[in-house]
């Protein structure tokens, strides 16, 4: 019989719904086990219980607020040792107002989310994958990276441009030790995302022909993880989207990213 150490672990964040629940689905049909972090006990109890069934494959539901200070140290502690083959820093969401507008703790709580203990989690982990001469780091980023800023979801580009730029640095530091990293960016996904951040209703008016799947996001990032890939963009749409925010003039992009975005800003 294996012994759970011999096979690779997958460990993803906000792994309860949406892309999270998708990686966790597709590296768990590829034979690793996982490690599903999110808020939503019951959520990740029912999915890891699945994955069990389905797949044959160890199953850890960590339930885990990453808001928290340190709340990265936790989630090892909760791996019994276990080493980390793949890290998914995906955890996160939305606040569709304006910087004031919500108290300094939600703002901060989106900071140490999507930000430092996402980083927390890649420190805790490379150590081990250097040594072991592999690894692979998917940072969830978005389209949003390459926009600039605009009212209304105050922190979301810098931090998902923030994601993109440390993904390419662990890139830089890395690859030569065997680590694969990569910033994942995808526009419209149909995932809870928007529900959760108040804006459902105002997303499903927009044209389906721009909308992705999170199975077709995380199939597209997996695969291009595997090849190496640091800063993918999935989907034509998308693609033509990223070219447009990053060769025009800043100054137009803002207008026109001003102009587009402000029916998602909810004061």
């Amino acid at each position: 019989m294996t012994d759970d150490r011999d096979r690779r672990l997958a460990l993803v964040t906000g792994a309860s719904a949406g892309l999270g629940e998708a990686f966790a689905r597709a590296y768990a049909a590829r034979g690793l086990d996982v490690a599903l972090v999110a808020r939503r006990a019951d959520r990740l109890e029912a999915l890891a219980a699945e994955l069990r069934g389905r797949h044959g494959v160890e199953a850890l539901a960590i339930p885990a607020d990453l808001s928290g200070w340190e709340a990265h140290k936790s989630v090892i502690s909760a791996l019994a040792s276990r080493e980390v083959d793949v890290l998914v820093n995906n955890a996160g969401f939305g606040i569709p107002q304006s910087f004031t507008a919500v108290p300094w703790e939600r703002q901060r709580a989106f900071l140490m989310t999507m930000a430092v203990n996402a980083c927390g989690l890649a420190y805790d982990v490379i150590p081990g994958m250097t040594a072991r001469g592999s690894g692979a780091i998917i940072n969830v980023a978005s389209l949003a990276a390459f926009s600039p800023g605009v009212a209304g979801n105050s922190l979301y580009p810098g931090v998902k441009g923030l994601m993109v730029k440390f993904s390419q640095s662990l890139d830089a530091e890395y690859r030569a030790a065997g680590l694969k990293i990569t910033a994942i960016c995808p526009g419209f996904t149909r995932t809870e995302f928007a529900q959760q951040a108040g804006i459902h209703e105002i997303m499903e008016r927009e044209s389906r022909l721009f909308w992705q799947s999170a199975e077709a996001v995380v199939e597209t990032a997996i695969r291009a993880n595997e090849r190496g890939r640091v800063v993918v963009v999935p989907g034509w749409h998308n693609k033509l989207a990223a070219a447009l925010l990053r060769g025009l003039p800043e100054p137009l992009v803002r207008r026109l990213i001003a102009a587009g975005s402000a029916k998602y800003h909810l004061d």
